[in-house]
């Protein structure tokens, strides 16, 4: 197994993958997108679709990480939709309907109208138009995002998120913009353990992470399961909650 320490979204992670994922799975993967961008002659974006607690922005870092250390392949560079959840004053201000109910938003945090889709779509766009591009990331710690954190300037990027496939109204529109997608998926039961986990080392107590979990994060996690567009590549991951993984490809 190959250690993978790294700071997500204002979290210290301790991931590792297997030589056989890394060798018969992601290089492979590295090397499809370098022929792909060489054969388009400009900036390619590749986006990889996963439920919450799939590990996508651990895996994407490494990704990122392996191309830099791999000859023969280019090197990517990699993004997330987390930078455009909307900001905390806002989902305390503002309302959304869940089981019936009127609720805050803040209490949904994560579901797909707590992301600001629009500027989300505009900043895809100024992406794929400009040879560099800003980007916002969001900290965890700080509950916001920050603005351009990120500066976008290499040929082959590669986008992660939760709804970037998903089968609904606006958001539908993402896929037209990638040159290549990607779907991670896992079960649900893995999932929740992680997340229970992760909201947790946030500074919430077990019985509060366990909660909002069960209460919110987990209608997310079925949402990207059971309502995602196909993707050019399927990963199942196959994993436990402190953060050992394995994948091996559906399609």
């Amino acid at each position: 197994m190959i250690d993978y320490n790294v700071n997500i979204n204002g979290l210290d992670v301790k991931a590792n993958y297997s030589e056989d994922a890394v060798n018969n799975i992601f290089i492979p993967l590295l090397k499809k997108l370098t022929e792909l961008q060489q054969a388009k002659g400009r900036r390619i974006l590749v986006m990889l679709a996963a439920p919450p607690g799939a590990g996508k922005s651990t895996l994407v870092s490494f990704l990122e990480k392996l191309s830099k250390e791999t000859e023969g392949v280019a090197e990517i560079q990699t993004i997330g939709m987390d930078g455009f959840h909307r900001r905390q004053e806002y989902l305390t201000s503002h309302t959304t309907v869940r089981d019936g109910q009127v609720i805050p938003m803040v209490k949904v945090k994560g579901a797909p109208e707590t992301f600001d889709l629009e500027l989300f779509k505009e900043r895809i766009k100024k992406c794929l138009s400009e040879k560099e591009c800003g980007w916002p990331v969001y900290d965890r710690t700080l509950h916001n995002p920050v603005d351009n954190v990120i500066t976008i300037t290499k040929d082959i990027v590669i986008l992660e998120g939760n709804y970037l496939l998903l089968n609904e109204s606006g958001w539908d529109e993402l896929k037209a913009f990638a040159d290549y997608t990607i779907s991670v998926t896992a079960d649900e039961k893995t999932l929740r353990d992680r997340l229970i986990a992760r909201k947790a080392l946030s500074g919430n107590s077990l019985e509060d992470a366990t909660a909002f979990v069960d209460y919110s994060d987990m209608v997310n996690v079925k949402t990207c399961l059971t309502k995602s567009a196909k993707a050019d590549l399927i990963l199942q991951v196959l994993g436990t909650s402190d953060g050992r993984c394995d994948y091996e490809v559906l399609s």
